[in-house]
């Protein structure tokens, strides 16, 4: 079942009436205990680094979750500032992030190319994904996503790039390491785009470990 992480920070609602028009089920979950049965789970978020380390660790699931992804290897996403705090450490803040996927998330005004474009970053933007990325599958032509957000994600290694997207610089506007994936955009805002992401996930392969 599709769990999603209620910390206190993104739209679950959104999420939720999106599966249910696509025929999944999917539940709110607000403690530890609510994560029990999750065989995907959905880490959605809004606003900066810190504060949803700090609002995850408060909630009481940062254990359970950590468990459940690094030990039982069940598919997570994480969303806009879900997805960065997947990463080791943000220019945005001085807290460690859950460091799933090695990398650091920076500040556009911290590169030359996009130290002068309008922020935030927001809108629609062309989203290329990688040729095997079972997460666009049925969107490799003609994706585009809505963004809204100052920093991305710099993989360690360029393999966890999952898809590409431009603004001022190339940047990984998705990420993908083992079970754990991420994207900078809201696919719950995104349309048909989004929902058909949102349904390749529901439907990627899981077997327990």
């Amino acid at each position: 079942m599709i769990h999603i992480v209620d910390y206190g920070l993104g739209n679950v609602q959104a999420f939720a009436n999106m599966y249910k028009r696509l025929g999944f089920e999917a539940v709110r979950a607000t403690s530890a205990a609510d994560l029990d049965s999750a065989t995907r789970i959905i880490l959605p978020g809004v606003g900066a680094f810190d504060h949803a380390m700090e609002e995850l660790e408060a909630s009481g699931m940062r254990a359970p979750l950590e468990y459940l992804v690094k030990e039982r290897k069940v598919p997570v996403l994480g969303i806009c500032v879900g997805m960065q705090i997947l990463a080791s450490t943000s220019e945005e803040g001085s807290r460690a992030g859950l460091g799933w996927i090695p990398g650091r998330v920076r500040s556009f005004r911290s590169a030359v190319e996009s130290a002068q474009l309008p922020m935030p970053h927001m809108g629609w933007n062309d989203v290329v994904p990688s040729a095997d990325a079972s997460l666009f599958k049925g969107l490799e032509a003609d994706s585009r996503f809505y963004f809204l957000h100052s920093f991305f994600f710099d993989c360690d290694s360029p393999g966890h790039a999952l898809a590409r997207a431009s603004y001022g610089l190339d940047f990984s506007c998705a990420v993908a390491a083992d079970n754990v994936y991420g994207v900078q955009f809201h696919p719950e805002k995104s349309h048909h785009y989004g929902a058909t992401l949102l349904k390749n996930f529901a439907e990627l392969p899981y077997a327990e470990a």
